[in-house]
């Protein structure tokens, strides 16, 4: 049943959603590294705050529960089911885990055109501007691809002069390059119509 269940109801939009969570992951990744971890709980969701004493994580719900890690470490999870909340679970045998609400949600299912300026394209080309404007967040070919109903074959053509241009950084992450915008692809990507 759960498979027929991710078959029909998530596999279709898979793609889509692991880039968008993947792109989280990158984002909140180096905002640990720059803010730390009582700086980044506060951004992943107002609930969430680490205490002054650099070890209490308080979660503001309903209820209280309290629970020592004792060193077991906590999971931090984005995900696309959980919006606007904040689910905890914290149960043994299980490895703790606050699962918060993806940054880009609300984004999720905009169509590309939506977002590219005429002129961007006019100066670009429309595919090539769509590609840029649809990094809002690092994103792989694959990902892309299936966001702007494009063939993985052009969306990489693109990308190549897209960054070459300078516009774009690729960056690897495990098995997958993410591209991102740089400065320049940011300001141009901003333009009005």
């Amino acid at each position: 049943l759960l498979e027929g269940a991710w078959r029909a109801l998530v596999e279709p939009d898979w793609p889509r959603l692991r880039a968008l969570l993947e792109a989280d992951v990158a984002f909140h990744s180096r905002r640990l590294a720059e803010v730390g971890l009582g700086g980044l709980l506060g951004e992943l969701n107002p609930r969430l705050a680490w205490a002054d004493d650099g070890r209490t994580l308080t979660i503001d719900r309903p209820g209280a529960y309290e629970r020592t890690l004792g060193g077991q470490g906590l999971v931090l999870m984005p995900s696309v089911f959980c919006w606007p909340d904040v689910v905890s679970g914290f149960e043994p045998p299980w490895q703790p885990t606050v699962v918060y609400p993806v940054r880009g949600i609300g984004g999720l299912w905009t169509g590309s055109a939506e977002r590219t300026p005429q002129s961007l394209a006019r100066l670009l080309g429309r595919g090539r501007a769509d590609v840029l404007c649809a990094l809002e967040e690092p994103a792989s070919t694959s990902a892309l691809a299936h966001a702007l109903g494009l063939a993985p074959s052009s969306v990489s053509a693109h990308l190549s002069v897209l960054r070459d241009a300078g516009l774009l950084v690729s960056r690897r992450y495990g098995h997958q390059v993410l591209y991102a915008r740089t400065p320049l692809g940011v300001a141009l990507a901003s333009t009005e119509a």
